[in-house]
């Protein structure tokens, strides 16, 4: 297709959640969207569909598993490809669940630590070229436990923090063309299978509530619009619930 006017956005993991909150905020505000999809294809093809009865050829849709770097190098080039730029990149796509010492396997750290740290870096890698010359940004989606332990969940709170490190350095390295910035979320969404709030999972959160995926998309579009001379920084959106962990 011909190149947008109009910018374009990457998100991984778009179809669902708080990636597709973020895709709606975006394309609500003008942007192309391309959205990436692992195995919510039917959410993403209607997301997609959606979109483009709104405004057509705003938005589409790319498959790829962020466990394989082939998938990876092969998203960054067909969104490239189809759009003709890019000039925002949201790494959202993350695997979450517990690791008990003593039961972890070595699939899990390969899943957790793929997805949370090795897609984002080759990813931003990929795409590092075509941000510089759109003058663009990456927002990586860490968590408040990159910095404090959750229980049972270690190879995730390496993965998350290792997340942080990978934002910071980006940050330094991409300078001065790109920013790169992250976001550690807390309490935001009732946990996936379940229909209502856990009251014992905002025990300790301030504010006293979840704080909805709209929260997430409304600071993602703060970094990538106004956040002009903000950049390797990591803003909690938590409720204040990091001051009480």
């Amino acid at each position: 297709m011909s190149k947008p006017k109009t910018q374009v956005i990457l998100i991984t993991g778009a179809a669902k959640r708080i990636g597709r909150t973020i895709a709606k905020l975006f394309h609500e505000n003008g942007y192309c969207v391309a959205m990436h999809y692992h195995r919510s294809q039917v959410e993403a093809e209607e997301l997609a569909s959606e979109f483009n009865s709104i405004r057509s050829d705003s938005a589409a849709i790319f498959n790829a598993d962020l466990e394989k770097n082939s998938d990876v190098v092969s998203l960054a080039k067909a969104v490239k490809d189809y759009f003709g730029r890019v000039d925002t990149l949201v790494n959202n796509a993350s695997s979450f669940y517990p690791t008990p010492i003593g039961n972890a396997s070595e699939t899990d750290w390969d899943n957790l630590i793929g997805s949370n740290v090795k897609a984002p870096f080759f990813l931003a890698q990929a795409l590092a070229s075509e941000l510089k010359r759109t003058h663009g940004n990456i927002i990586n989606i860490a968590d408040i436990y990159a910095e404090r332990p959750k229980a049972k969940h270690t190879i995730y709170c390496i993965a998350k923090a290792g997340n942080v490190m990978l934002t910071k350095s980006m940050a330094v390295e991409l300078a001065p063309e790109v920013r790169v910035n992250g976001i550690a979320p807390g309490a935001m969404l009732a946990p996936v299978g379940t229909e209502v709030e856990e009251p014992s999972e905002i025990t300790n959160v301030p504010l006293n509530k979840f704080g909805g995926a709209e929260a997430i998309a409304k600071t993602v579009f703060y970094l990538a619009t106004q956040a002009e001379y903000t950049t390797g920084q990591i803003l909690a959106v938590d409720g204040g619930k990091s001051l009480t962990i």
